[in-house]
């Protein structure tokens, strides 16, 4: 049973702890779920459905390369070679094998942020929602994602991503003088936090513009080889945070190729890449405007001008914010995937 927590409502406030809206999700937007719940246990979850041994962990990428007929060649820093027909790049932000497509740095937009896990072995004290919290330039917020743990994040305007810092208890200060005057329940969260678990990101994201963008599949001009490549997540659209769909999107994405990959494999080598193109069309339709309506979120989210600041504590959010509308980015439906028989 995958640990989670149901929310029910979302609260926005400003950063001297006056709240400027209030929602209920089944009266905004009803039949609308949101469950919140620690990536770690996600992860381990759909990990504890793989057969014993299917996942090497710590296996950094060394390089890839194609290797003729035979295959794909992955060289992992342990010395250890992996020769593949299908290799599937979900390695995240800096992905290597994104790089060896073609595929440029993801850009930085302006905004870092600190993330962490407040712990409570009694028990957190929580209420079941969503809390946003904004400022000038920076903003927080927080919710529970199981019985004794509350996530929580900061974000923050910087010009650049800034020196990279080591030192846990100096990244836990950081982040609390950041906030050192807001609402007293984000401080205690983040003080209940462990140190080596506060970590500070600069957030980052990579646009799919159309013909400009390498294809998200690759395969060996050898035209015996079967070997082909596709990145999926983050290693193809890294998104900013500011929608909460950067891993949804990698699920679905993992849904989608599965689904098309699964009935090409048994066929021929331009099966397997024709299955991947339609992967790469239908996720692209989806990713694309996701990415970029995440950014622009991040963009108004974080104001500075304290005349704008204003009209959004007094007008935008209390008047004109819907949470129906703001939702439908959450909505994707797809066909239940079909366990294929072992030989």
């Amino acid at each position: 049973m995958l640990e989670h927590i149901s929310v029910c409502r979302l609260v926005m406030r400003s950063q001297d702890g006056r709240e400027l809206r209030s929602f209920r999700f089944e009266d905004e937007a009803p039949g609308q779920e949101v469950r919140a719940v620690e990536r770690r246990v996600l992860l381990e979850t759909l990990a504890g459905k793989l057969p014993p041994n299917t996942i090497s962990f710590s296996s950094r990428l060394r390089s890839i390369a194609w290797q003729g007929k035979d295959g794909t060649l992955l060289e992992l820093d342990d010395g250890r070679q992996v020769l593949a027909k299908i290799v599937i790049g979900c390695d995240g932000v800096n992905s290597p094998i994104a790089k060896w497509m073609g595929f440029p740095e993801p850009k930085y937009v302006g905004h870092c942020a600190f993330r962490g896990l407040g712990q409570y072995p009694e028990g957190q004290p929580y209420e079941s929602k969503v809390n946003y919290i904004y400022g000038r330039g920076l903003r927080a917020g927080f919710v529970p994602v199981s019985p004794t743990k509350v996530y929580w994040f900061i974000c923050f305007n910087s010009q650049s991503p800034g020196p990279r810092t080591t030192d846990p208890s100096a990244l836990k200060k950081e982040a609390l003088d950041l906030v050192q005057t807001w609402p007293q329940e984000l401080l205690d969260i983040m003080r209940n936090t462990p140190d080596d678990t506060v970590v500070k990101t600069p957030l980052v994201d990579r646009w799919l513009w159309p013909g400009l963008s390498p294809p998200p599949v690759a395969a060996a001009l050898n035209g015996s080889s079967s070997a082909v490549a596709v990145v999926v997540g983050d290693a193809w659209h890294p998104m900013t945070p500011n929608l909460g769909q950067g891993a949804c999107c990698a699920l679905e994405d993992a849904v989608v190729l599965a689904g098309k990959l699964a009935p090409a494999l048994t066929g021929s080598r331009g099966a397997v890449v024709a299955a991947l193109g339609e992967y790469a069309q239908e996720r692209w339709a989806r990713v694309f405007p996701l990415t970029a309506r995440a950014s622009l979120v991040g963009s108004l989210l974080q104001w500075e001008d304290p005349i704008v600041c204003a009209f959004r504590n007094e007008v935008m959010i209390p008047r004109l914010v819907r949470l129906g509308p703001f939702l439908e980015h959450t909505n994707f439906e797809c066909e239940l995937l079909e366990p294929i028989a072992s030989n």
